[in-house]
Protein backbone atom coordinates (compact mmCIF):
# COMPACT_ATOMS: atom_id res chain seq x y z
CA UNK A 1 0.00 0.00 0.00
CA UNK A 2 1.16 3.54 -0.74
CA UNK A 3 0.51 6.83 1.02
CA UNK A 4 -2.58 8.86 0.26
CA UNK A 5 -1.88 11.99 -1.83
CA UNK A 6 -0.39 14.94 0.06
CA UNK A 7 1.24 18.30 -0.55
CA UNK A 8 4.93 18.43 0.35
CA UNK A 9 6.41 21.54 1.99
CA UNK A 10 10.12 22.15 2.63
CA UNK A 11 10.40 25.36 4.67
CA UNK A 12 13.82 26.89 5.27
CA UNK A 13 12.96 28.80 8.45
CA UNK A 14 11.22 27.96 11.72
CA UNK A 15 8.75 30.80 11.21
CA UNK A 16 7.77 29.42 7.81
CA UNK A 17 7.23 25.93 9.23
CA UNK A 18 5.14 27.26 12.12
CA UNK A 19 3.02 29.29 9.68
CA UNK A 20 2.35 26.18 7.59
CA UNK A 21 1.28 24.22 10.66
CA UNK A 22 -0.95 27.07 11.80
CA UNK A 23 -2.55 27.32 8.34
CA UNK A 24 -3.23 23.61 7.86
CA UNK A 25 -3.84 22.47 11.45
CA UNK A 26 -5.10 18.89 11.77
CA UNK A 27 -4.41 18.26 8.08
CA UNK A 28 -0.63 18.70 8.47
CA UNK A 29 2.13 16.53 9.92
CA UNK A 30 5.79 17.27 10.60
CA UNK A 31 8.55 15.17 9.01
CA UNK A 32 11.99 14.96 10.63
CA UNK A 33 13.32 11.41 10.34
CA UNK A 34 10.07 9.78 9.26
CA UNK A 35 10.79 6.37 10.81
CA UNK A 36 7.45 6.36 12.63
CA UNK A 37 5.32 8.60 10.41
CA UNK A 38 6.14 7.22 6.96
CA UNK A 39 5.21 3.58 7.71
CA UNK A 40 1.90 4.80 9.14
CA UNK A 41 1.33 6.84 5.98
CA UNK A 42 2.08 3.83 3.78
CA UNK A 43 -0.52 1.84 5.70
CA UNK A 44 -2.88 4.83 5.49
CA UNK A 45 -3.29 4.95 9.24
CA UNK A 46 -2.00 8.52 8.92
CA UNK A 47 -3.34 10.53 5.96
CA UNK A 48 -1.93 14.04 6.19
CA UNK A 49 -2.91 16.39 3.41
CA UNK A 50 0.24 18.44 4.04
CA UNK A 51 3.70 17.20 5.00
CA UNK A 52 6.05 19.79 6.52
CA UNK A 53 9.68 18.66 6.17
CA UNK A 54 12.04 20.25 8.72
CA UNK A 55 15.31 19.04 7.22
CA UNK A 56 16.12 22.21 5.29
CA UNK A 57 15.84 24.50 8.31
CA UNK A 58 19.30 25.69 9.29
CA UNK A 59 20.25 25.00 12.91
CA UNK A 60 17.89 22.14 13.67
CA UNK A 61 20.74 19.69 13.07
CA UNK A 62 22.74 21.10 15.99
CA UNK A 63 24.15 18.74 18.59
CA UNK A 64 25.88 20.82 21.25
CA UNK A 65 27.22 20.00 24.71
CA UNK A 66 28.52 22.69 27.05
CA UNK A 67 28.75 23.47 30.76
CA UNK A 68 25.00 24.05 31.00
CA UNK A 69 23.93 20.84 29.32
CA UNK A 70 23.13 19.13 26.04
CA UNK A 71 21.06 20.49 23.14
CA UNK A 72 19.76 18.10 20.48
CA UNK A 73 18.09 19.70 17.47
CA UNK A 74 14.94 18.34 15.87
CA UNK A 75 16.73 16.82 12.87
CA UNK A 76 19.71 15.29 14.72
CA UNK A 77 19.78 11.56 13.97
CA UNK A 78 19.82 9.00 16.74
CA UNK A 79 22.95 7.43 15.31
CA UNK A 80 24.82 10.74 15.57
CA UNK A 81 23.98 11.05 19.26
CA UNK A 82 24.82 7.39 19.85
CA UNK A 83 28.31 7.89 18.44
CA UNK A 84 29.12 11.24 20.05
CA UNK A 85 31.98 10.99 22.56
CA UNK A 86 30.84 13.97 24.65
CA UNK A 87 27.35 12.54 25.02
CA UNK A 88 28.71 9.12 25.94
CA UNK A 89 30.96 10.65 28.61
CA UNK A 90 28.36 12.86 30.30
CA UNK A 91 24.96 11.38 29.37
CA UNK A 92 25.71 7.65 28.95
CA UNK A 93 22.10 6.74 29.78
CA UNK A 94 20.99 8.36 26.53
CA UNK A 95 23.55 6.41 24.51
CA UNK A 96 22.58 3.12 26.22
CA UNK A 97 18.91 3.71 25.43
CA UNK A 98 19.54 4.70 21.80
CA UNK A 99 21.62 1.56 21.25
CA UNK A 100 18.48 -0.49 21.98
CA UNK A 101 16.27 1.39 19.50
CA UNK A 102 15.31 -0.84 16.56
CA UNK A 103 18.33 -1.37 14.25
CA UNK A 104 21.19 0.80 12.93
CA UNK A 105 19.40 1.45 9.63
CA UNK A 106 16.48 2.95 11.56
CA UNK A 107 18.73 4.97 13.86
CA UNK A 108 20.57 6.39 10.83
CA UNK A 109 17.39 8.28 9.88
CA UNK A 110 15.32 8.40 13.06
CA UNK A 111 15.66 11.48 15.26
CA UNK A 112 15.77 11.77 19.03
CA UNK A 113 13.24 14.60 19.13
CA UNK A 114 10.99 12.78 16.68
CA UNK A 115 10.86 9.76 18.97
CA UNK A 116 9.78 11.99 21.85
CA UNK A 117 7.10 13.64 19.74
CA UNK A 118 5.84 10.24 18.60
CA UNK A 119 5.10 9.66 22.31
CA UNK A 120 5.11 5.88 22.24
CA UNK A 121 5.07 4.88 25.94
CA UNK A 122 6.85 1.62 25.12
CA UNK A 123 9.79 3.32 23.34
CA UNK A 124 13.18 3.79 24.95
CA UNK A 125 13.92 7.47 24.38
CA UNK A 126 10.88 9.08 26.03
CA UNK A 127 11.61 7.33 29.34
CA UNK A 128 15.37 7.91 29.11
CA UNK A 129 14.99 11.62 28.39
CA UNK A 130 12.39 11.95 31.14
CA UNK A 131 14.76 10.41 33.70
CA UNK A 132 17.47 12.83 32.57
CA UNK A 133 15.22 15.83 33.31
CA UNK A 134 14.74 16.83 29.70
CA UNK A 135 12.88 19.84 28.31
CA UNK A 136 11.42 20.34 24.84
CA UNK A 137 11.80 23.75 23.21
CA UNK A 138 8.79 24.34 20.97
CA UNK A 139 7.94 27.12 18.52
CA UNK A 140 4.60 28.30 17.18
CA UNK A 141 2.78 31.42 15.99
CA UNK A 142 3.18 32.99 19.46
CA UNK A 143 6.91 32.35 19.68
CA UNK A 144 8.95 29.82 21.64
CA UNK A 145 8.17 28.05 24.90
CA UNK A 146 9.82 25.37 27.00
CA UNK A 147 7.92 22.23 28.03
CA UNK A 148 9.45 19.95 30.69
CA UNK A 149 9.09 16.32 29.66
CA UNK A 150 7.27 15.72 32.95
CA UNK A 151 4.39 17.69 31.36
CA UNK A 152 5.03 16.82 27.71
CA UNK A 153 3.50 13.35 27.30
CA UNK A 154 -0.30 13.33 27.31
CA UNK A 155 -1.07 9.77 26.20
CA UNK A 156 -0.07 7.23 23.54
CA UNK A 157 0.86 9.33 20.50
CA UNK A 158 -0.22 12.54 22.24
CA UNK A 159 1.90 15.42 23.53
CA UNK A 160 1.47 18.93 24.90
CA UNK A 161 2.37 20.38 21.49
CA UNK A 162 -0.38 22.30 19.72
CA UNK A 163 -0.98 21.45 16.07
CA UNK A 164 0.51 24.83 15.19
CA UNK A 165 3.74 24.11 17.12
CA UNK A 166 6.89 22.22 16.24
CA UNK A 167 9.54 20.86 18.58
CA UNK A 168 12.86 22.60 17.92
CA UNK A 169 15.17 20.77 20.29
CA UNK A 170 15.62 18.65 23.40
CA UNK A 171 17.62 20.11 26.26
CA UNK A 172 19.19 17.98 28.98
CA UNK A 173 20.80 19.55 32.06
CA UNK A 174 24.44 18.87 32.85
CA UNK A 175 24.88 15.98 35.29
CA UNK A 176 26.09 16.79 38.80
CA UNK A 177 29.28 15.21 40.17
CA UNK A 178 28.97 11.69 41.60
CA UNK A 179 26.01 10.89 39.39
CA UNK A 180 25.52 7.49 37.78
CA UNK A 181 22.85 6.19 35.44
CA UNK A 182 21.66 3.02 33.77
CA UNK A 183 19.22 1.89 31.10
CA UNK A 184 17.95 -1.69 31.28
CA UNK A 185 15.25 -3.38 29.23
CA UNK A 186 13.82 -6.78 28.36
CA UNK A 187 12.80 -7.38 24.75
CA UNK A 188 11.59 -10.51 22.99
CA UNK A 189 14.09 -10.01 20.17
CA UNK A 190 16.86 -7.53 19.47
CA UNK A 191 15.36 -4.44 17.87
CA UNK A 192 11.86 -5.01 19.24
CA UNK A 193 10.20 -2.50 21.51
CA UNK A 194 10.86 -3.54 25.10
CA UNK A 195 8.46 -5.62 27.12
CA UNK A 196 9.56 -3.17 29.82
CA UNK A 197 12.42 -0.72 30.21
CA UNK A 198 13.88 1.30 33.08
CA UNK A 199 15.97 4.48 33.19
CA UNK A 200 17.64 5.22 36.53
CA UNK A 201 19.76 8.22 37.59
CA UNK A 202 21.34 8.25 41.05
CA UNK A 203 23.42 10.99 42.70
CA UNK A 204 25.45 10.28 45.83
CA UNK A 205 26.87 12.55 48.51
CA UNK A 206 30.44 12.29 49.78
CA UNK A 207 29.39 9.61 52.25
CA UNK A 208 27.85 7.39 49.60
CA UNK A 209 24.24 8.21 50.51
CA UNK A 210 21.62 8.90 47.85
CA UNK A 211 20.89 12.62 47.52
CA UNK A 212 19.32 12.68 44.03
CA UNK A 213 17.36 10.03 42.18
CA UNK A 214 15.23 9.91 39.07
CA UNK A 215 13.47 6.86 37.71
CA UNK A 216 11.30 6.40 34.61
CA UNK A 217 9.83 3.26 33.04
CA UNK A 218 8.82 2.33 29.50
CA UNK A 219 5.80 0.17 28.67
CA UNK A 220 4.49 0.57 32.20
CA UNK A 221 1.63 3.05 31.67
CA UNK A 222 -0.12 5.07 28.91
CA UNK A 223 2.77 7.56 29.15
CA UNK A 224 6.41 7.10 30.20
CA UNK A 225 6.00 6.35 33.89
CA UNK A 226 7.70 8.88 36.18
CA UNK A 227 8.55 6.94 39.34
CA UNK A 228 10.09 9.81 41.27
CA UNK A 229 7.71 9.37 44.19
CA UNK A 230 8.57 5.68 44.61
CA UNK A 231 12.31 6.36 44.25
CA UNK A 232 12.32 9.04 46.95
CA UNK A 233 12.42 6.24 49.54
CA UNK A 234 16.15 5.93 48.75
CA UNK A 235 17.04 9.51 49.71
CA UNK A 236 19.44 9.82 52.60
CA UNK A 237 20.49 6.18 52.56
CA UNK A 238 22.91 3.93 50.72
CA UNK A 239 21.43 2.31 47.62
CA UNK A 240 21.56 -1.36 48.58
CA UNK A 241 19.79 -4.54 47.50
CA UNK A 242 17.02 -4.18 50.07
CA UNK A 243 16.25 -0.57 49.28
CA UNK A 244 16.40 -1.03 45.51
CA UNK A 245 14.16 -4.09 45.70
CA UNK A 246 11.62 -2.17 47.78
CA UNK A 247 11.49 0.57 45.16
CA UNK A 248 11.09 -2.08 42.45
CA UNK A 249 8.10 -3.56 44.27
CA UNK A 250 6.57 -0.10 44.71
CA UNK A 251 7.02 0.71 41.02
CA UNK A 252 5.45 -2.59 39.98
CA UNK A 253 2.43 -1.83 42.18
CA UNK A 254 2.09 1.70 40.79
CA UNK A 255 2.45 0.67 37.14
CA UNK A 256 -0.51 0.40 34.78
CA UNK A 257 0.78 -1.86 31.99
CA UNK A 258 -1.30 -3.50 29.26
CA UNK A 259 -1.88 -7.06 28.14
CA UNK A 260 -0.67 -7.52 24.56
CA UNK A 261 1.22 -9.86 22.25
CA UNK A 262 4.45 -9.27 24.17
CA UNK A 263 3.09 -10.37 27.52
CA UNK A 264 0.52 -9.86 30.24
CA UNK A 265 0.28 -6.93 32.62
CA UNK A 266 1.24 -9.25 35.48
CA UNK A 267 4.37 -10.35 33.64
CA UNK A 268 5.34 -6.75 32.98
CA UNK A 269 5.00 -5.90 36.66
CA UNK A 270 7.34 -8.76 37.58
CA UNK A 271 9.85 -7.62 34.95
CA UNK A 272 9.64 -4.00 36.10
CA UNK A 273 10.40 -4.94 39.72
CA UNK A 274 13.56 -6.77 38.67
CA UNK A 275 14.73 -4.13 36.18
CA UNK A 276 14.19 -1.28 38.64
CA UNK A 277 16.26 -3.03 41.30
CA UNK A 278 19.09 -3.80 38.89
CA UNK A 279 19.07 -0.34 37.28
CA UNK A 280 19.21 1.48 40.61
CA UNK A 281 22.09 -0.69 41.85
CA UNK A 282 24.00 -0.24 38.60
CA UNK A 283 23.45 3.53 38.59
CA UNK A 284 24.64 3.79 42.21
CA UNK A 285 27.72 1.71 41.45
CA UNK A 286 28.56 3.95 38.52
CA UNK A 287 28.12 7.04 40.69
CA UNK A 288 30.81 5.60 42.97
CA UNK A 289 33.01 4.71 40.01
CA UNK A 290 32.63 0.99 40.59
CA UNK A 291 31.13 0.10 37.20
Amino acid sequence: MKSAPFTYHAPTAVEEAAALLAAHGERARVLAGGQSLVPLMHRRIERPEHLVDLNRIVGLDRLEADAEGLRIGATVRQRQVEGDAAVAARWPLLVEAIAEVAHPAIRNRGTVVGSLCNADPSAELPSAALALGGTIVAAGPDGERQIPLARFFAGPGETALARSELALELRLPAPAPRTGSAWLELARRGGDLPVAGVAAVVGLDSGGRCERVRLACANAAPVPLDCGREAEALLGAAVDEEGAAAVGSAVAAAADPVDDYQGSAAERRRVLAVLVRRALLRAAARAEGRS
